[in-house]
């Protein structure tokens, strides 16, 4: 299987200085049958055909790559395409990796499971997976985020899951980890933690990747049949990191490629307003792993903040850390303000409405555009749809 010839971390699940396994005793066994599990299933042909099939005839996949024209006309650079992942069935790139956990969770004989959600994308996707494979679901979500997407929540609950309110800490993504650990630790005979990025103890880095790495192998050979040659760069947005390792593993070997991330400079480089980990912090060990992260000089995680819920988070996926470090990948951030005006640029040029993750992809896009210049070819990852945004963006433009 192609899976199996991939960048695997080491024996100890590092990329380097960055992973590994940091787990209370109760979870050891359960993550090292995780660990057997997934890497016995990446090498099951059928396991393969079944996740494929649902690939292409339940999510809706190849999702295309567009060129983006009048996009291009305005940043005055490179010819802009997009990867369509707002494409897919329930509208991000995060159901490429619900399906295949939830595909492992049943092969594994666990009937319950728990997720996390910022934005709601995952959740909805968690809630979806588990509704087509008659799995019982329960998503933790922080309250500020329910508050801001409410659409989302309601989808969770019509697809049949229990959306179960974080009021603890700052209320968001990093509160609603911290609960759904909490649950699996308690319940850990039943329930399978479906984690949903590249983040967390090993194998959940490398297992997530490989689930996301559909969109670059597509993305690679579109690219080369529009254009005619790779992109002279790639740029996505960055939370925990899924869907930028997901396009960026299929040239991950091609140096000259340039691999950009970008996160959330939310209102200003200023502790507790951003979550830009690469520029405000430093390397540390949160929620199962050892990273990059927003912490103070005692260690003690800082708040952070955005518009875009699924990008307000302290840390950032180990091998995104390992990239940065090997001088391979490349990390810039955008505000709050440019992602905005970045949301609406595209409506009003394409037709198409980012989500608020994705707008920040769009807004860095524009630099490196201009950085290329006309002959470049600029690939960027539009890794979801804005319509859970809107509102979000509507009391924005009215204050």
């Amino acid at each position: 299987m192609a899976l199996a010839l991939r960048r695997d971390p080491d024996g100890r699940g590092y990329f380097g200085e960055y992973g590994g396994r940091f787990v209370p005793e109760t979870l050891v066994e359960p993550i090292e049958a995780l660990e057997r599990a997934y890497l016995q299933a990446r090498d099951d042909p059928a396991f393969e055909a079944e996740l494929r099939h649902l690939l292409r005839h339940y999510v809706g996949r190849p999702t295309p790559v567009y060129e983006a024209k009048r996009l291009t006309q305005a940043f005055g650079g490179a010819r802009v395409f997009l990867k369509r992942e707002d494409l897919t069935h329930t509208g991000a790139h995060k159901i490429n990796n619900a399906l295949g956990q939830a595909l492992l969770a049943a092969r594994m004989g666990k009937r319950r499971v728990v997720a996390e959600t910022g934005a709601g994308q995952h959740g909805v996707a968690t809630a979806t997976a588990c509704a087509l494979l008659g799995l019982e679901c329960h998503v933790y979500m922080g309250s500020e985020d329910m508050a801001r997407q409410e659409l989302n929540v309601f989808r969770m609950r019509l697809l049949g899951a229990d959306v179960c309110r974080v009021d603890s800490g700052s209320r968001t993504l990093k509160d609603a980890i911290n609960e759904a650990m909490r649950d699996w630790v308690t319940n850990v005979t039943d329930t399978y933690y479906l984690l949903g990025s590249v983040l967390g103890p090993h194998p959940y880095p490398l297992m997530v990747r490989e689930f996301q790495s559909v969109i670059g192998r597509e993305a690679r050979a579109q690219i080369l049949e529009l254009a005619g040659r790779l992109p002279g760069a790639i740029v996505a947005c960055v939370g925990g990191g899924s869907n930028a390792m997901g396009i960026f593993d299929a040239f991950v070997a091609d140096q000259g490629v340039r691999l950009i991330g970008v996160e959330a400079g939310g209102e200003a480089i200023v502790r507790g307003r951003h979550a830009a980990r690469f520029a405000g912090g430093s390397t540390g060990v949160l929620q199962g792993t050892r990273t990059f992260i927003l912490q103070d000089d005692d260690g003690n995680i800082e708040l952070t903040h955005s518009i875009s819920a699924g990008l307000d988070y302290a840390a950032v996926g180990p091998e995104h850390a390992w990239l940065r470090s090997l001088g391979r990948a490349e990390y810039g951030y955008i505000t709050d303000g440019e992602a905005l005006d970045a949301f609406q640029t595209l409506a009003k040029l394409e037709g198409i409405l980012p989500a608020l993750e994705s707008a920040h992809a769009i807004a860095y896009a524009r630099r490196i555009a201009q950085e290329l210049g006309p002959d470049g070819v600029l690939l960027v990852n539009l890794s979801g749809r804005g319509d859970k945004d809107v509102q979000t963006v509507e009391k924005c433009l009215r204050g």
